[in-house]
């Protein structure tokens, strides 16, 4: 990875953070997007610190003049783009009869329409990178839809989905194209979620680091693996699934209605 020129969104904490610092202590030049700008500029100090060529770019994934502005800079800074990270994303807690559609479409335009975006203005100079790669963070809940997160599953899964069509369409420019699953992180992400009102055992602070994350990416990257599964859980859960589809949804489902037992 050293000299690759690597866009991280989402860069500002958690994953991406951890994501931007991996990358550059492999020699690689990293831009991070956030939407915070105090939080973004603090966090790209600290990787100057470390010796990181790192560029900050102030945006909102779900904005397209900030998808193009993110690309733009990035070109005139470095000339080039080589690995583009889709890892921005938002999410919340609440049941399906509680949420209202406006928020709805606020986690698919992050989570969704935001990646989409990023990479159509980003192809041109994809296609002209050295070994290039579009790499999208899903989750678990992308492969395996989850109550109390029926948005942010929903939003997941067309991520998943539109992953494997770029990755026929994309093969033609010799673009790589690596899907992400992982499964719980303590990455702070549940701090900052629209609604969490919806019951669910969510032990965050058991689940992996972002720095086991990173190096899975990184990893998946240099091995260039189409589609990795990130996390005992997340394995455990898929791979039960798989074999044993009616038997997760009844474990879930009486996992739901225990949950909401109490208010009859």
């Amino acid at each position: 990875m050293k000299d690759k020129v690597v866009v991280i969104t989402g860069g500002s904490s958690g994953i991406g953070k951890a994501l931007a610092e991996r990358f550059g202590v492999e020699g690689s030049k990293v831009v991070i997007t956030g939407r915070r700008k105090e939080q973004l500029l603090q966090t790209a100090e600290l990787l100057r610190e470390k010796g990181i060529d790192v560029l900050p770019v102030v945006a909102d994934a779900s904005v397209e003049s900030d998808c193009a502005r993110v690309v733009e800079q990035a070109v005139e800074t470095y000339g080039r783009i080589d690995v583009l990270i889709n890892n921005a994303g938002i999410s919340m807690r609440a049941l399906f009869e509680d949420v209202q559609v406006d928020v709805f479409r606020k986690v698919m335009e992050v989570n969704f329409f935001g990646p989409i975006e990023l990479t159509r203005v980003a192809m041109p100079h994809l296609t002209q990178g050295h070994q290039p790669a579009v790499v999208n963070v899903t989750s678990m809940c992308g492969r395996k839809g989850m109550p109390a997160w029926p948005e942010y599953s929903a939003s997941k899964f067309a991520l998943v989905g539109m992953s494997e069509a770029w990755r026929g369409e994309f093969a033609r420019f010799d673009v790589e194209v690596i899907t992400v699953v992982p499964g719980m992180t303590d990455s702070g992400f549940q701090n900052h979620w629209l609604r969490t009102e919806g019951k669910a055992e969510l032990k965050f602070e058991e689940g992996m680091k972002p720095e086991e994350v990173a190096a899975g990416i990184l990893d998946a990257i240099v091995k260039n693996r189409r589609e990795v599964v990130l996390g005992r859980e997340a394995r455990r859960l898929l791979r039960f699934n798989r074999f044993f589809p009616r038997l997760t949804n009844w474990l879930i489902a009486r996992k739901v209605k225990k949950l909401y037992s109490a208010e009859g």
